[in-house]
């Protein structure tokens, strides 16, 4: 089976997720083709040097730089085209998920998105995916090739291979006619971010902070000054229960840093982090399901008969904050 792990860069190298395909990719055995683009893919590709892959493939150039949907789909397409694969595995980033789905259209290709798992025996490929809001978790294959899989973060440790000097066949574009210029990026001070997907811990945060305390009185400003604290000592990435996000919805004053980008769970985010901490939450199967990645699960409540207390975390502490 000719196998293609299809990658691009960020910052001039290869992110945590397309080292992770990489890895998901030589567990399939087959001929494994390796193609990137964007800026410095040439010395991407050096990095892979001990994958075991046959070829590598790279489109360079300054159109390639950004993240753009045009010249995107230019770049897979021609790659795709001159590897000529049975199965391609990419990373299920952003950009990836944005440009792959008109990628298959145009080179004939099946596509299915956040894969959690694959198995390959022989030319036979059975994947695995969560359907219905996350509640369950099918096993399926198809026929038609090529097939084009989105690939989940973290199902894989990232390749730790050898470096070395690979030599790389340049794959030509035709003259992409794009209409987006990219002047810039904003993007907020790195120790203003809360979602960091690279963190060690998550930090959970649930509606309790936001409810009125034993003397009374509500605490948001200084429920925002801990949990802030925490994080930027911690260096911990912030989540959030679904209760809480809709209470800015619904009107109600609440954690100004917050918003449905920081919501875990069954109608949120599944994160994959080594450590979890949830905080003023009860911790109901809706919310712990977002947490089914975390290796270490701890929570802090003033229940003791909580959902975190039902067997859902490794360890629950009883206490209040305030």
């Amino acid at each position: 089976m000719k196998v293609l792990a299809l990658l691009h860069t960020e910052n001039n190298i290869l992110p945590r997720a397309a080292l992770e395909t990489i890895s998901v990719a030589r567990s399939l055995g087959g001929e494994l083709t390796i193609a990137i683009f964007g800026g410095s893919a040439a010395t991407a590709a050096n990095t892979l040097a001990g994958s075991g892959a046959t070829k590598f493939l790279v489109v360079e150039g300054e159109a390639f730089l950004q993240p753009r949907y045009s010249t995107d789909t230019a770049a897979a397409t021609a790659l795709i085209k001159a590897a000529n694969p049975e199965l391609i595995l990419a990373p299920n980033t952003s950009r990836f998920a944005r440009a792959l789905p008109g990628v298959a259209q145009r080179v004939g290709a099946q596509v299915d998105t956040h894969i959690v798992g694959i198995t390959a025996e022989g030319n036979s490929v059975k994947v695995q995916r969560w359907f219905y809001r996350q509640r369950i978790l099918t096993t399926f294959t198809r026929v038609a090739r090529p097939w084009l899989l989105l690939v989940d973060g973290g199902i894989q440790a990232p390749y730790e291979g050898a470096s070395g000097t690979v030599t790389a066949e340049s794959v030509p574009v035709t003259q992409v006619d794009s209409r987006t210029t990219v002047n810039g990026v904003q993007a907020p001070a790195a120790d203003a971010q809360t979602i960091r997907p690279d963190a060690q811990l998550l930090f959970v945060a649930g509606a309790g902070w936001t409810k009125k305390q034993k003397d009374g009185q509500y605490h948001i400003g200084e429920a925002s000054t801990l949990i802030q604290g925490f994080l930027q000592k911690a260096k911990a990435s912030l989540g959030s229960s679904k209760s809480l996000v809709d209470l800015k919805s619904e009107g109600q004053e609440t954690l100004s840093f917050m918003s449905h980008m920081n919501q875990i769970g069954q109608t949120g985010s599944t994160p994959r982090h080594q450590k979890g901490l949830s905080t003023c939450c009860h911790g109901e199967e809706p919310h712990a399901v977002g947490w089914r990645f975390i290796t270490e699960r701890r929570a802090i409540n003033i229940d003791a008969n909580c959902g975190w207390a039902q067997g859902k975390a490794d360890v629950v502490y009883i206490g209040d904050a305030f």
